[in-house]
């Protein structure tokens, strides 16, 4: 059990969809101009995030100008490239299938100790290996697809699925991404299903986790957005091993959030005093 107590707070978490839809498409078009590129490219799994950042990229910048590429491996369903398919016809993507079977078994099979998370990871940065291969081919910036609970938990693979050149929905919970998905039009069917990363049959994100995610967006956005400590949190009707346990992610997976650490040794280093925003060109 995660509560103790009925709890109010996911109302709290409720967004504007025409406000954020507004705000996120324009971020879109803003940093893809920026770079000097009309196109984007999004992995695309068949699952809401992905849905959703494809959903956002064709409106920003038109459908013709969005590459959907799907990367099946071995044990993905069926029932997900099929949901992919679908948010490819009703947008109209261009699209490109690249099964990576292939290219992960000779390495999974080298290693006989190999678990399901190291293999996990393999697929995630096989997937990101093809992406940035899309984007020198077609030339367009990789899209991001991960949601700020994922991103809080550490629910993500360094230099797989985070290694992206913009991340427009990062800053959505998933109960915000399932709101402003419903908004956009991602068909109904992939916003109800069982988030899962279809790393094995049967897999899914909250059976992996432990814990539901209506349940860690509350406690998060009270951590997080509201500056709570855990026993304010607890105070709203949370279990505080629950509490604590969210919490210790969050601080334990912030490197994941952050470039690699620079050792300092000059006036200026890079990342401490030589630090500007992400769109600095310079005097």
């Amino acid at each position: 059990m995660t509560l103790t107590a009925p709890s109010s707070i996911l109302p709290r978490l409720d967004i504007n969809t025409g406000i954020a839809r507004k705000m996120l498409t324009g971020f879109i078009s803003d940093q893809i101009a920026k770079a000097g590129m009309k196109r984007a490219i999004v992995g695309l799994s068949g699952g809401i995030d992905s849905a959703l950042s494809a959903y956002l990229s064709a409106e920003a910048l038109g459908a013709e100008n969005v590459l959907a590429v799907r990367m099946p491996y071995r044990v993905s369903s069926e029932a997900s490239l099929l949901d992919a398919e679908a948010v490819i016809q009703d947008l109209g993507l261009p699209s490109l299938t690249v099964p990576i079977t292939d290219m992960a078994d000779p390495l999974i099979n080298q290693f006989p100790d190999m678990n399901r998370i190291r293999q996990g990871n393999i697929l995630a940065r096989l997937r990101m290996i093809v992406l940035y291969d899309q984007s020198a081919a077609w030339g367009g910036l990789v899209m991001g697809t991960s949601n700020k609970t994922e991103f809080l938990l550490g629910y993500s693979t360094i230099y797989g699925d985070s290694g992206v050149a913009l991340q427009p929905i990062a800053d959505l919970y998933k109960y915000q991404v399932r709101q402003l998905a419903a908004a956009v039009g991602v068909p109904q069917a992939i916003i109800n299903k069982a988030p899962s990363a279809d790393l094995w049959e049967g897999q899914t994100d909250e059976g992996e986790l432990g814990f539901t995610y209506n349940d860690v967006d509350q406690v998060l956005f009270l951590l997080v957005d509201e500056r709570f400590t855990v026993s304010e949190v607890v105070d709203e009707g949370f279990d505080r091993a629950f509490v604590e346990n969210v919490w210790r992610r969050v601080k334990a997976n912030h490197y994941k959030r952050t470039m690699p650490n620079i050792a300092k040794l000059s006036r200026r280093s890079i990342g401490h005093d030589f630090l500007y925003l992400r769109d600095w060109t310079g005097r």
